[in-house]
């Protein structure tokens, strides 16, 4: 299948490339605020499946056979080859601090600095602690959570009976299973409004779903084994200290072996601190 990939570019200083979390979230303007355009030149795109790229993964019926981490990198180099740039800095949160460690992993000679905050690796551990033994934290929201998927599914693989519900043949069961997986999302990290959008949540739970039941398309604890290839490249990792989404151990873990971690006060979708921290590190970077 071909995919048309929207990008956008504002700036003219140093390039540096954003990866939104979701997935399926899309970029929004939030990410090129947090730099100074005047020092930066900064690429932001949507990736496959979500956004204004296409096909739509809120469309009635969608292939996601080749919507992979595998994928998703080889759509970045394609633009940054497109771009005719050499090495840029790379900002990713949440599931984007995923594909920024794979993506550096990968190329490390591409990657000038990483800044990443709200940190996961999105290994079946952490999918396991998201879809099923955070219900220890949050018993009553993860109760109807669980109560989504038929009785039959419900001791099993949450992730892939809620997958299954959002490529029904019925639209309303496509609907209400959006609906259900993103209140439990809200339950966790905090609601984002453009889930009341139902094409949106669709597009959303859909790519969440796709990429946790296969944790990520990566070998297990595979970023963790490669952080060795990140040697040479300078590092920031911002976490909310309560963070219940992607716990504080992950990125500690990853800091054990490469990188500086900064620890603010806020949850996982942050708030003024981590947007401070954000942009000091970016401004940090901005002349290495």
């Amino acid at each position: 299948m071909d995919h048309e990939i929207y990008w956008e570019m504002h700036g003219s200083g140093e390039p540096a490339v954003v990866l939104h979390g979701g997935p399926g979230s899309g970029s929004t303007p939030w990410w090129r605020e947090r730099f100074d355009l005047e020092k930066w030149r900064v690429v932001q795109f949507d990736q496959r499946g979500c956004g204004r790229s296409r096909p739509h993964a809120g469309a009635p019926v969608v292939d996601l056979s080749d919507n992979t981490t595998q994928h998703l990198l080889e759509d970045v180099e394609r633009l940054r080859e497109h771009l005719g740039i050499e090495r840029w800095v790379v900002l990713g949160g949440s599931w984007g601090s995923t594909l920024g460690l794979a993506y550096a992993e990968a190329h490390p000679d591409r990657v000038r600095a990483l800044v990443l905050f709200s940190v996961g690796t999105t290994t079946r551990r952490e999918v396991d602690w998201i879809t099923r033994d955070m219900g220890r934290v949050l018993p009553a929201e993860w109760a109807r959570f669980r109560a989504g998927v038929p009785e039959a599914e419900r001791d099993g693989s949450l992730v892939d009976a809620y997958s299954r519900l959002l490529h029904d043949d019925d639209p309303a069961v496509r609907d209400k299973a959006a609906a259900d997986w993103c209140a439990w999302e809200a339950a966790h990290m905090g609601a984002d409004p453009r889930w009341g959008d139902p094409v949106f949540r669709l597009c959303f739970a859909r790519l969440v779903t796709h990429y946790w039941r296969h944790a990520a398309f990566l070998e297990d604890g595979a970023l963790m084994r490669g952080l060795d290839r990140l040697a040479d490249i300078p590092g920031v990792l911002i976490h909310g200290r309560r963070d219940i989404s992607s716990p504080l151990d992950i990125a500690w873990h990853i800091t054990q072996q490469w990188g500086e971690l900064v620890v603010v006060d806020e949850g996982h979708r942050g708030g003024a601190e981590m947007t401070a921290q954000i942009e000091a590190a970016l401004d940090r970077f901005s002349g290495v």
